[in-house]
């Protein structure tokens, strides 16, 4: 009863959303879905300040994993097996402030998918390593590479002497770890350069309010990797929120499971951030969502969205210090606080899916059937 609830207020929520649209009321404070707001201003402030700087950390992180992981190939010792895992947990760490930009040359070769899609296929991992055969570049080898591969390859072969030895042993691992780091990098510099290059200018020109704009396709974009990603991801699947039945072994980084708290932390702070604006560096804002919602006065129920949004955001960083640092001890010993956070979660969702894209008079393209 309690999820057929949430789906019913979520699709009353959307109905309603939707018919404001279809009756050809405009929508977002007075000036209505033809506001003068400087998108470009905020395009700008996005790309330059923060999605740009956020893809050239990744890529120094990508490169630092490649080349410990060429080191420690070389010649496996413990101590190159550390620096590795440091290398690994920096990209890790580094790659929830990109994980959501999901645009231009990241939707276009599948970034996100092939760096983290979790968990690793670790059977198929290790037919392929003692094949020798293996080809990365299919999408069938999502779960198969990219940082869950990684935290398998690193932090699933036994103690630390054990996975030494076996890499002092076996020439198939050390070729699989070296084609995992390197063709890691490999995507990163491609979509790093993309933003560097002529992809930066079509993106910030790009000011049209239409679908095809850059701000409606972001936004959703946006919205979906929040639901999809931080949500359901990150907390719903290993709390079995849309299942009923809890599965510890889908929390992210399964294996090095003590940092799963801290990559949810780094995600969610990434998506505040950009939500206020706020620079990469940590040294100033810009434009952003939340000036926009100011622009247009957008309410909910007598009550100022943006202001409601930025509550639900403090209300979920501060849940999450009730979770443990490991995600998966979380949810075997003490679920309920997963849930918890899951719900946390799904009221942002509507605020951000429904209310804030039908105040910026943005239709959602996207379908989610997690039965929310």
């Amino acid at each position: 009863m309690i999820k057929f609830s949430r789906l019913f207020i979520v699709f009353a929520l959307i109905f309603a959303a939707c018919s404001s649209e279809d009756d050809g009321t405009e929508t977002g404070g007075e000036t209505g879905g033809t506001d003068s707001f400087d998108r470009g201003a905020m395009l700008v402030n996005w790309a330059d300040n923060i999605i740009v700087p956020a893809y050239n950390n990744m890529a120094t992180k990508t490169q630092n994993v490649e080349t410990a992981a060429t080191a420690f190939t070389s010649a496996p010792d413990a101590a190159g097996l550390q620096q590795l895992r440091e290398a690994y947990v920096d990209a890790y760490k580094s790659f929830q402030s990109v994980s959501m930009f999901q645009v231009g040359k990241a939707e276009e070769i599948n970034y996100r998918s092939y760096l983290n899609t979790y968990p690793a296929n670790t059977s198929n991992i290790d037919s392929k390593i003692s094949s020798g055969s293996f080809n990365l570049e299919l999408p069938s080898s999502f779960a198969e590479q990219g940082l869950p591969a990684l935290d398998y390859l690193l932090f699933g072969m036994g103690t630390s002497e054990e996975t030494v030895a076996l890499y002092s042993s076996n020439e198939n691992y050390r070729t699989y770890l070296n084609a995992v780091a390197s063709r890691m990098n490999a995507l990163t510099t491609e979509v790093s350069n993309s933003w560097n290059g002529d992809y930066r200018d079509t993106f910030v020109s790009n000011t049209s309010s239409s679908s095809t704009g850059s701000v409606d396709k972001f936004t959703n974009d946006y919205v979906m990797y929040f639901e999809k990603i931080l949500r359901s991801g990150k907390i719903g699947f290993p709390a079995g929120a849309f299942t009923g039945t809890a599965s510890p072994s889908n929390v992210e980084a399964r294996f090095n499971s003590e940092i799963s708290r801290e990559l949810y932390l780094e995600a969610l702070q990434s998506f505040e951030d950009f939500f206020y604006g706020r620079h990469f560096s940590g040294n100033g804002t810009g434009s952003s969502y939340k000036q926009y919602l100011e622009y247009l006065d957008s309410m909910k129920e007598g009550s100022d969205l943006a202001s409601l949004i930025e509550n639900q955001l403090d209300a979920i960083q501060s849940q999450s210090s009730s979770l443990e640092s490991n995600l998966k001890s979380q949810v075997e010993k003490d679920n309920t606080k997963m849930l918890e956070a899951y719900d946390e979660l799904q009221k942002a969702v509507i605020l951000l899916k429904v209310d804030m894209m039908q105040a910026l008079s943005i239709s959602v393209d996207y379908v989610d059937s997690d039965g929310d």
